[in-house]
């Protein structure tokens, strides 16, 4: 990972958080689960890992900072210096178990809100994802076991 983005990270999360604007409009369409079978695992595939950028601090990486082929979304170190008050662990959100549905929207939609109902730390966002890609990004991170 290239020392640039992680500078560029830790600014944007400095400056008091970060958000994903919201996507192009879809098609209107019936109400939907995050399980359902019109979540788009694809385009949560997108958002986790281009958009969001999940991958980054939630895969580990071998001595040159290449993420681990097959260990995407299985847990890891933070890859920035860590402050203070910061995590030094991202968990593992494969299949995002212990999370049921409400909650994983709550944490992607309503600001990195824990399953208990606090805070989680930084450098995690504040993600204010609109539902219909934060029930993508949860279809896709389920789809991986």
């Amino acid at each position: 990972m290239k020392t640039s983005f992680l500078f560029a990270m830790a600014l944007l999360l400095d400056a008091g958080g970060w958000s994903i604007p919201p996507a192009p409009a879809r098609a209107a369409s019936a109400p939907q689960t995050a399980q359902s079978a019109a979540a788009n695992v694809e385009h949560g595939k997108y958002l986790a890992t281009h958009v969001a950028m999940c991958i980054e601090c939630h895969s580990p990486r071998d001595e040159s900072g290449n993420i681990l082929s097959g260990q995407e979304y299985t847990g890891a170190s933070i890859p920035v210096e860590p402050r203070a008050d910061w995590a030094t662990r991202a968990p593992r959100n494969r299949g995002l178990l212990g999370y049921d549905d409400r909650q994983a929207m709550r944490l992607l939609t309503e600001g990195a809100i824990a399953r208990d109902g606090g805070q989680l730390k930084p450098p995690m966002p504040r993600f204010r994802m609109t539902n219909e890609d934060a029930m993508d990004v949860i279809a896709y991170l389920r789809s991986l076991h």
